[in-house]
């Protein structure tokens, strides 16, 4: 009967955890609460909670199609200049703000931030990754900030019977089990705490310390020795933001070298350059494919391209090459249809990208350039 109800009760624990993901990934939370974090560390605003306010109101406005014609206007741009950027935070982002508030991190602490790496084995390192693979604090960092904070992370050391955290208690640390099992015990209000979950290795717990300054919402206890990998949430948000930071620099450097960003002042490309997501591809592979749906925008950073197209006949022909500093994926965003091009990487290509929804939101200034470049292409289609 036990062993029932602990089932029951792991289940659900398992389906809610799975529901919290799937909620917050499909709504992309965590990007915009790292985009909110970042741009309150940028602006560091008198009245946080003001600007916050007015990130959702323009959010709000936006979505509701309000403000189309607002890329274009002074007014628009110079209440912009005052806010910062126009990726506004979740519900709840003031209660991650308020996490991190104590510690404001500048493009100076940044440069002096020393690297923290706790020495493991790759055994260990391999183990960790597996153990964050799945979890959305960690899903959205790239190969060098997941590193980062895996060589961050310091080890535990617990003896049967101790309390690694108690229900109720702030948090400090998240955690991954090296060796050793854990029991998760909770105590609803009014009821005695009941075991709803066995820990072991390769397994983590107490991820949202890293974010919120909430009560554990339970105790978890070691059952035998265990040894465990820990990350504070000061670390944490220091290579998070750090990062964060660093490449909101490089990509506004980036794109002043791109010919269609150059006419726009820096704040607009760096509305740009916070809306990037970076992106490689393999030798052979196709960014872009003809006829497909399009629903993303490119700018190549390293490597070279073939583009490619097919005529109403199905012979196919290469119709120009793309490097460094060039972009393509606009026209059918432009045009609200499909892929008129097939864009395959020669060698390794880094792109950076934007979805159709920011680069609606975040290109209007160049959109009329963008339009006038568009009627430039060759058309191999159209050749006889």
């Amino acid at each position: 009967m036990t062993s029932s109800a602990d089932h029951v009760l792991k289940q659900s624990v398992s389906d809610l955890e799975t529901d919290l993901q799937g909620y917050l990934h499909e709504h992309k939370i965590e990007p915009m609460l790292k985009d909110v974090v970042v741009k309150l560390c940028v602006a560091q605003p008198e009245d946080p909670l003001k600007f916050i306010i007015d990130h959702f109101t323009k959010l709000r406005k936006m979505q509701q199609g309000d403000t189309d014609d607002n890329n274009n206007d002074e007014d628009a741009e110079s209440s912009d200049d005052e806010e910062e950027e126009n990726h506004p935070p979740p519900a709840r982002g003031r209660t991650r703000r308020a996490a991190i508030s104590a510690s404001v991190m500048t493009a100076d602490d940044v440069e002096g931030y020393e690297r923290k790496v706790i020495p493991k084995d790759a055994a260990t390192m391999v183990k960790l990754q597996k153990a964050v693979a799945e979890n959305i604090l960690f899903q959205h960092l790239e190969d060098d900030e997941l590193t980062e904070v895996l060589d961050a992370m310091f080890l535990v050391k617990k003896e049967t019977g101790d309390t690694v955290i108690e229900q109720g208690d702030d948090g400090d640390n998240f955690y991954v089990v090296d060796s050793g099992k854990l029991e998760v015990w909770k105590a609803e209000p009014g009821e005695e705490s009941k075991k709803v979950l066995e820990l072991s290795s390769g397994m983590s717990f107490g991820e949202l310390a890293l974010i919120y300054n909430q009560p554990r919402a339970a105790s978890v206890k070691a059952i035998t020795d265990v040894s465990l990998w820990a990350i504070d949430q000061e670390t944490y948000k220091r290579i998070l933001m750090g990062s964060t930071i660093k490449k909101r620099k490089e990509y506004e450097e980036f794109l002043s070298k791109v010919e269609i960003f150059s006419s726009i002042d820096k704040y607009e490309r760096l509305q740009v350059a916070d809306a990037l997501e970076s992106c490689t591809f393999a030798d052979g592979t196709n960014i872009v494919t003809q006829g497909e749906e399009g629903s993303e925008f490119f700018i190549i950073v390293t490597g070279n391209a073939d583009v490619t197209q097919s005529n109403e006949t199905g012979e196919t022909g290469k119709v120009g090459e793309l490097s460094a500093g060039q972009y393509f994926g606009e026209v059918a965003l432009l045009k609200d249809n499909k892929r008129h091009a097939t864009v395959t990487a020669r060698g390794t290509v880094k792109c950076v990208k934007v979805d159709r929804d920011t680069f609606e939101r975040v290109l209007g200034p160049i959109e009329t350039l963008l339009r006038r470049n568009m009627d430039l292409y060759e058309s191999f289609a159209s050749k006889e």
